[in-house]
């Protein structure tokens, strides 16, 4: 596992310039390199299945397989679902509290608006920014409410970082050349052993995603988990992860 900039132990910390999809892909196989290694088994969940999607259709004679988990594309209707209108039906009681620090005049565009207070310069401003908006991923990641999960994506050093990463990169759209090129260069990675592991319910990468990518690369396998959410720790997905790893070492 690796801390990709600004994020984690990487420094300087929550910090933004230079910090696209592209900087990543070459981070990741810069570790690569120094680590000796020829090919490697890719794995990545949620933003890090947008990640490992990318890096993997850049240099795809790098990879001997993938374990994707909870599919982002960073499509517009995926980011609209879970940061405008969508979710917000499912858990209309966390969505309230994700409303509060925007204005009721700006909440027609949610992601402007908590871009713009992410990246002030008050850091009052932007840690209750980063709190709501981790803290409504929080409250929506499992199927069953974890307040202790709660409470860790509303620690000050954590929010921030999560928060203002994650928003940087949605309101430049991922850095993608279309919205669409993810699914579009399949054809690239076709032929690397894949799994994907997808939830069911999970309300912050629904299952759509997941469906529409498999339908285009039918030679994944996809595993639906019929009782979890989004979370890597839920009981099924982690099961289905750890079998697609232990038949991966055979690769």
């Amino acid at each position: 596992m690796f801390d990709q900039r600004g994020c984690g132990k990487s420094i300087p910390h929550a910090e933004l310039r230079e910090n696209t999809t592209w900087d990543l892909v070459n981070d990741i196989e810069k570790l690569r390199d120094y680590l000796n290694i020829d090919k490697w088994v890719v794995f990545g969940g949620s933003w890090g299945s947008t990640l490992a999607l990318a890096y993997s259709q850049t240099h795809p004679e790098r990879c001997k397989g993938l374990i994707l988990r909870g599919i982002f594309m960073l499509r517009q209707k995926e980011l609209i679902w879970f940061y405008q209108e969508g979710a917000s039906y499912i858990f209309p009681d966390a969505w309230e509290e994700y409303l509060k620090p925007i204005s009721l005049s700006e909440r027609g565009d949610m992601l402007t608006a908590y871009y713009q207070r992410l990246t002030s310069s008050d850091m009052k401003i932007r840690l209750e920014a980063s709190r709501a908006w981790s803290i409504w991923e929080a409250s929506t990641s499992k199927l069953f409410l974890d307040k202790q999960l709660m409470q860790t994506f509303g620690e000050s050093q954590f929010a921030e970082a999560f928060a203002r990463i994650e928003c940087h990169y949605f309101v430049n759209k991922g850095f993608l050349e279309t919205e669409d090129q993810l699914i579009k260069n399949v054809d690239k990675i076709r032929n690397i052993p894949s799994v994907i592991v997808q939830g069911r319910y999970d309300v912050v990468c629904p299952m759509i995603s997941a469906w529409e990518l498999h339908r285009a690369w039918r030679e994944a396998e996809l595993i639906v988990v019929p009782d979890a959410g989004h979370s890597m720790s839920e009981p099924g997905i982690m099961s289905a992860l750890i079998d697609a790893t232990d038949r991966f070492t055979d690769l």
